[in-house]
């Protein structure tokens, strides 16, 4: 029998191996529980993290209809600034989730009355993307 250190995925095994000669039964491998591995280097520092861009306005006027944000993910573009008057179905903004870009639309006709986030930035799953008079 022979003695291996074997090391997988970070883990090391001690491994005993026999060797088959002709006319030698099968070969028997045994293994035994993981070896202490060696001090495992320092994780590298943790990169400080991205300020979030600031939201362009924060306040929902009140009777506002509201438009959440039906998923995680990042905002793209905004096709609409405040002020501006939107037909039902129109593109208002594009949100990125899980490397598809979905097409945020107005519910109903209306003016925008406040968007409540900006380009690049996340959003949350139910967060205010942008209100409707």
């Amino acid at each position: 029998m022979k003695k291996f250190l074997i090391k997988v995925n970070g883990n090391q095994y001690e491994v005993e191996v026999e060797e088959v000669r002709d006319g030698a039964s099968a070969p028997q491998v045994t293994f035994s529980a993981p070896a202490p591995a060696a001090a495992a280097p320092a994780p590298a520092p943790a990169p400080a993290p991205k300020a979030a861009a600031p939201k362009k306005d924060t306040a929902v006027p009140a009777g506002a209809v509201i438009i959440k944000a039906p998923m995680p993910g990042t905002i793209l573009n905004i096709h609409v600034n405040q002020g501006d008057t939107v037909k039902k179905g129109q593109v208002l903004l594009i949100l990125e989730a899980m490397k598809m870009e979905n097409e945020i639309l107005a519910p109903n006709d209306g003016t925008v009355a406040s968007v409540n986030v900006s380009k690049g930035s996340s959003v949350n799953v139910g967060e205010v993307l942008l209100s409707l008079n």
